[in-house]
């Protein structure tokens, strides 16, 4: 689909031509179980070892602490299952209202077991208050979660001023940081979070492949129970071409060479939008936030609507609307932004990659202004 403009890739990256060609082997030749006996099977360990060192280099980590998972979701469950169990006297948690359902359904869960989780504001920019951070730990809190950059708004947490804050209080932090691996920079020997999520099909590698970090020391409570494999802390047969693919995918990050581009075209995408499209707004702030990421909403429209159209000029971006699966609730992000709901329905997250290029971003700035005023000619409420 050489004519499809791609700007979702918040949502699921394609995966690089390097990472396929270092994957390929794993199906074909080196197919063999890795716990296996034999020197067939045996010999693939090794590059299972390997891949643990590019992801703990990647994260400025020690490759014991790095475990393989199926997925980012995984991980969010374990480290918060890890933190819970493992202090069964803790029934206090804090977390955010912008969070991944990854980590706001499990905490919602165990609300309904007699946990209390405390939910933190954000400001009009996406942004937390340090402030209202501090004052709602308890002696009985177990765990901080936070992500490390919105999926929607691309907003960054201040990551390393909360580890500092949960360190100092004795308080077990943990990062869903699926969204900014493969983004910005990140030395776990810098920053003392006791877990922090990462996965695959974020950063070129392919899907169903994550990583969880967990810092020597911190408790941990495996998930899965079985076998023997991730040293008994993850069983089940390792899904190595996945796993290969994850470890060559993060050797490829360039923040030096590929942030400064991805950047410069997020903003001119941005700033065209916003200059051309009456009634139109940013979502999240607009320095603290991933290269990659905007989120545009678009007065009296609603983001279906709009991504229909688009998809018919065959560009992909996403909707921070939740309309499409039957709620008539916007996005519950922009909801705790206190974003107006006549924008907040009509809001589209672009999100880029290295692959974008210049000239599809002009397309796509000359493409949204008629879709929009054809939508609003048709819209009830437009004024």
């Amino acid at each position: 689909m050489a004519d499809v403009i791609y700007l979702d890739n918040n949502a699921t990256t394609r995966v690089a031509d390097e990472v396929v060609d270092a994957m390929m082997p794993f199906f074909t030749e080196l197919y063999g179980n890795p716990s296996s006996m034999h020197t067939f099977g045996g010999q693939v360990g090794h590059y299972l070892k390997l891949a643990r060192s590019q992801v703990a280099e990647f994260l400025g980590a020690q490759p014991d602490e790095i475990i393989f998972t199926a997925c980012g979701t995984e991980g969010d469950n374990t480290a918060i299952h890890s933190a819970f169990k493992s202090q069964p006297y803790k029934k206090h948690a804090i977390t955010t209202k912008v969070e991944h359902p990854a980590v706001m359904s499990l905490f919602k869960e165990y609300e309904k077991h007699g946990y209390q989780v405390t939910w933190l504001d954000v400001d009009g920019e996406g942004r937390l208050d340090l402030n209202a951070l501090k004052a709602s730990i308890r002696p009985d809190t177990a765990l901080i979660s936070t992500m490390w950059a919105n999926n929607e708004t691309g907003v960054v947490f201040p990551v390393e001023e909360i580890a500092d804050i949960a360190k100092a209080h004795g308080v077990l932090y943990h990062i869903d940081a699926v969204q900014a691996v493969g983004k910005t920079e990140i030395d776990l020997s810098k920053l003392p979070a006791d877990y922090l999520v990462l996965s695959g099909h974020k950063l070129h590698a392919p899907k169903g492949v994550g990583a969880l970090y967990v810092r020597k020391g911190a408790p941990f409570v495996p998930l899965l129970i079985g076998g023997h494999q991730e040293k008994g802390r993850r069983s089940g047969t390792e899904n190595i071409a996945s796993i290969v693919g994850l470890g060559k995918a993060l050797t490829l990050f360039h923040p030096k060479e590929d942030a400064p581009k991805i950047a410069a075209l997020r903003d001119k995408l941005e700033n065209a939008l916003l200059a051309q499209i009456p009634n139109s707004r940013l979502n999240g702030a607009k320095d603290e936030r991933l290269d990659n990421t905007t989120n545009i909403s678009f007065k009296h429209v609603e983001g279906e609507a709009i991504l229909m159209l688009m998809s018919q000029l065959g560009i992909c971006a996403s909707s921070g609307s939740a309309c499409a699966s039957g709620s008539l609730d916007p996005s519950h992000v922009l909801r705790a932004m206190g974003v107006p709901f006549t924008f907040a329905h009509g809001s589209i997250r672009f999100s880029l990659s290295r692959y974008t290029t210049e000239a599809e971003i002009n397309r796509v700035i000359e493409a949204m202004p008629p879709i929009i005023s054809r939508l609003r000619q048709l819209s009830p409420f437009h004024d």
